[in-house]
């Protein structure tokens, strides 16, 4: 029984034919990480610039994939703003951009109002009048962009061996995800800057199962076991903004559109 079970994995890796483009399933796919991230960005060299993110949308309508019927829910996000105020906020340390509310601007113009209102009731017998409103921080730039993609099945594998009943197989599956995003100049209504980033999400599938005849066909034992392992679409959502938001500071430092702190 010992060599047959050593004898599986050299019986798989021999009825396994892959392409030279995918990954062996001896080498399934994993989390593709980022190579610089948003903690580590150097500090910028000068004083903070304030941006807007207005939205930040599933262009795609891509349904989360399915083997049964058709699925309703979409396959990324609905809320990619989220992330890229985050990203936004963190990047080198918060040094590099004061961000302002515009996804929630009804709500707040609102509050500012009730806020203006209650003073002028109860604040009227004051001398000056009632206390003004500081006035809402502009934005001189917007971060414009969504997700534009999410592909399926851009790479699938597997192998698999049976033996006398008893078998073995392995399978993995990749998708990507795109994201682009650009950065407008409210002055000019010029586009300073583009980029498109993409991340994949990897999925591996293991197990074993053995399937038996005993007393002349009479009884039949089956039985299966098997795990996997599927990378959170949320997080590679989140990892391709980081990295959008990585390479937009790259680039405009690269067209001098500031300049990152020496360490």
């Amino acid at each position: 029984m010992k060599n047959f079970i050593l004898a599986l994995p050299l019986i798989a890796a021999g009825c396994t034919s892959v392409p030279p483009e995918v990954v062996p399933i001896n080498n399934p796919p994993v989390l593709q990480v980022s190579p610089t991230s948003i903690e580590d960005t150097p500090e910028l060299d000068g004083k903070k610039m304030t941006i807007a993110v207005y939205n930040f949308t599933d262009k795609t309508g891509q349904r989360k994939p399915s083997d049964g019927a058709s699925n309703l829910s979409s396959a990324v996000t609905q809320g990619g703003e989220v992330w890229v105020i985050k990203a936004l906020q963190d990047v080198g340390n918060g040094t590099w951009f004061e961000v302002v509310e515009r996804i929630g601007l009804d709500n707040l113009v609102k509050e500012r109002q009730l806020v203006r209102n209650t003073r002028e009731v109860y604040e009227k017998h004051l001398k000056e009048g009632p206390t003004p409103l500081k006035p809402m921080v502009f934005a001189g730039l917007i971060l414009e962009g969504g997700i534009v993609g999410y592909d399926s099945n851009t790479a699938m594998g597997g192998t698999g061996a049976r033996y006398l009943g008893v078998g073995v197989q392995e399978e993995y599956r990749v998708d990507t995800v795109t994201v682009v995003m650009r950065i407008v100049s409210v002055s000019t209504g010029k586009v300073l800057l583009s980029v498109a980033t993409e991340k994949t999400i990897a999925s591996h599938r293991s197990g074993v199962d053995v399937f038996k005849f005993f007393d002349m066909g009479t009884k039949l034992v089956e039985a299966e076991t098997g795990y996997s392992v599927n990378e959170p679409v949320n997080y590679a959502v989140r990892s391709a903004i980081e990295a959008g938001v990585i390479e937009l500071i790259n680039e405009g430092e690269i067209k001098k559109f500031w300049k990152k702190a020496q360490k």
